[in-house]
């Protein structure tokens, strides 16, 4: 058991699902807005349930803590509030460590942050069962750096927990790359899974295929221009090997439209397309998804 203490502030899916792993190897307190049950049940992607015992708490309770680590695992659009809530009651300056979707988050907090801000990219695929557990619906992969380079054994050091912890994890030094990677991810997965109402999977089916491949191709123009290195496989391969990996996820974005509550549209699609439009390029697809979420409708051709 290592004795290094993780706060989890953002109790969603992606919280949970790593406060449930994190609780077999480390001391974990979770930490939300509201009180959720203490016994929480994971689901695994083979169908087992497994009921864990978590410290759980609400950020206005929050005790006097000195944690080793701080994971924000909030909606991108709610990070700073929870970082500055979650600070004002803690002693010392944990390693933060930022799971936030698209690329504005993690340089802003980065400034901010007095101590070690780590960055993770994940792939890792969960829906919520209500207060009392979560489901982990696709496995994936984590890839954590830090944004300045010198941090380079902290995320050496978190990676093997988080192995320890059932959750496979990898330190990087090229984790800028790595999160334009995920937000392409995201882009081709996130809006159309949410603007339709559908699992992952069922994106490889008609007439959804051909909506990923264009907007695919709007991000791979868009990537080209900023300078961001494609995967090995390239923009496609890399699409469609995490669709197949979280076939039955219920992505975050699906999740919050369903529930009624805001959607990462801004953290996701404003940097794409704000560089689509710097470099004058034609992203029809990306901006239709963009009013959906905006307006709550859309059609694409």
């Amino acid at each position: 058991m290592n004795d290094a203490m993780h706060l989890i502030v953002g109790p969603g899916a992606l919280g949970r699902l790593v406060a449930l792993h994190l609780a077999g190897v480390a001391p974990v307190t979770v930490a939300g807005r509201r009180t959720l049950p203490a016994a929480q049940t994971l689901v695994t992607p083979e169908g087992v349930r497994r009921t864990v015992p978590l410290d759980m708490t609400t950020l206005a309770e929050l005790p006097p803590l000195a944690p080793a680590y701080l994971h924000l695992t909030t909606k991108a659009y709610d990070a700073h509030a929870a970082y500055e809530s979650a600070m004002a009651r803690l002693a010392g300056a944990p390693i933060l460590v930022l799971w936030q979707n698209g690329y504005q988050v993690q340089p802003e907090l980065q400034r901010r942050h007095p101590g070690t801000v780590l960055c993770a990219s994940t792939t890792e695929g969960a829906w919520l069962t209500g207060d009392e557990g979560v489901t982990h619906a696709g496995r994936g992969i984590t890839y954590l750096g830090d944004l300045s380079g010198h941090h380079v054994e902290r995320c050496r050091e978190l990676a093997a927990t988080l192995n320890r912890a059932g959750l496979t994890a990898e330190a990087v030094t090229d984790i800028e790359t790595r999160l334009w990677h995920k937000l392409a991810i995201n882009a081709a997965i996130n809006p159309l899974v949410a603007r339709y109402r559908i699992r992952n999977g069922q994106l490889r089916d008609r007439p959804f295929r051909p909506m990923v491949e264009r907007v695919v191709d709007e991000v791979a123009a868009i990537m080209a221009k900023v300078g961001v290195s494609p995967p090995p496989a390239g923009w496609h391969a890399l699409v469609w090997q995490v669709i197949e990996g979280t076939a039955n996820n219920r992505a975050s974005m699906l999740q919050d439209v369903l529930a009624g509550r805001p959607t990462e549209r801004d953290a996701i699609l404003g940097p794409l397309l704000a560089a689509a439009q710097r470099h004058g390029l034609d992203t029809p697809c990306l901006e239709a998804l963009y009013g959906y979420l905006a307006r709550g409708s859309v059609t694409l051709r």
